[in-house]
């Protein structure tokens, strides 16, 4: 494993250990963390954990025209039960995906810290956000980091049912509009299987990752 030091660098994701961990330390500036995200790693740790850096295989991901939209989901779509924004409340999406409860948690490994760093992010383009809204009240959304042709979804969260599927559904689409080439899911889960996600080998994901949006 690898301890990162002052200096700008990532190794090879090749090197990653079998549990998907390659390197520990560093920092969350702006500069490593899209460093970071260029190069296939995401950061993935608990308050009082020293910052750990992950790329691992294999890859979760949605190729964007392998959403699934279930019937029901889709009558929610056409019933316009709620209102879609993006990039306008980042603060408050990634303040409730660290406040919200998930089976199997104790706690959130969205760290205080992980929160200025992505605003600060945020506010020079890279991390973008989608608002769900009902009544005017923020009840869904998701962020993730934007590198042009992939976008790395980090996480979404719901205040009331199908609120961040509806984030999501709305990001794919704004995604194929733009010719993406794919959304990061990171690391498996039953949820993202169902909308339609599925694991890549790495090698496969970083091909697509290092291919330049045409």
């Amino acid at each position: 494993m690898y301890y990162l030091t002052a200096t700008l660098f990532f190794p090879p994701v090749t090197l990653t250990n079998s549990t998907g961990i390659l390197a520990l330390g560093g920092d969350l500036s702006p500069e490593r963390l899209h460093l970071a995200y260029k190069s296939g790693i995401f950061p993935w740790f608990e308050d009082g954990e020293p910052i750990t850096w992950w790329s691992p295989n294999p890859r979760m991901v949605l190729f964007l025209d392998e959403l699934l939209i279930s019937k029901s989901m889709r009558n929610i779509l056409n019933r316009n039960v709620f209102t879609v924004t993006f990039n306008q409340n980042f603060r408050d999406v990634i303040s409730n995906c660290q406040d919200i409860k998930r089976d199997g948690q104790n706690g959130t490994w969205i760290t205080n810290d992980m929160i200025e760093a992505y605003c600060k992010l945020h506010e020079l383009g890279m991390a973008k956000s989608v608002e769900v809204w009902q009544n005017e009240k923020l009840v869904g959304g998701l962020y993730g980091i934007d590198l042009g042709h992939v976008f790395c979804g980090e996480s979404m969260f719901s205040l009331v049912s199908n609120a961040s599927k509806v984030a999501f559904v709305a990001l794919v689409n704004q995604l194929k509009t733009a010719n993406y080439k794919l959304l990061d899911c990171q690391v498996y889960n039953p949820h993202l299987e169902s909308l339609g996600c599925r694991e890549i080998d790495r090698k496969e994901f970083m091909s697509i990752l290092n291919v330049s949006k045409k």
